[in-house]
């Protein structure tokens, strides 16, 4: 646990203290979502699963959709990896990784494994 401040104080330091812990309460649960979705998808390797803060509003609630979107983006290119991979483990060679993902060409890292798999499988 981290800090707290004493909630027995009365007026507005007590207020203070009530909204300070609640906050420090808050941001811990978000470190602790994070860590858990962390080994669960890049350890345990289970794709589906998504960050959750319970009663999450405002900005608490887009840290988690971007959190969410972000392993969306990540998880994408490696199931579609995951499938030629597969159809080639079946002796399927005319499979090819798309280069688009939802309409949107892959860049970077993505784009330089989804190249290399389709050389590979082309030549």
């Amino acid at each position: 646990m981290g800090v707290r401040l004493s909630p027995q104080k009365s007026g507005v330091m007590g207020d203070v203290a009530k909204t300070f812990n609640s906050l420090a309460e808050r941001r811990e649960g978000l470190t602790d979502e994070l860590a858990r979705v962390s080994k669960v998808i890049g350890r345990e390797g289970r794709m589906t699963e998504r960050a959750k803060l319970k009663n999450a509003r405002g900005s608490w609630a887009d840290s988690m959709a971007s959190v969410n979107s972000m392993i969306d983006d990540l998880v994408r290119p490696t199931i579609e990896v995951s499938r030629v991979l597969d159809a080639v483990a079946e002796g399927d060679l005319s499979q090819n990784m798309s280069l688009k993902i939802e309409g949107q060409p892959v860049r970077g890292e993505f784009l330089r494994i989804g190249t290399t798999v389709n050389t590979m499988l082309d030549s």
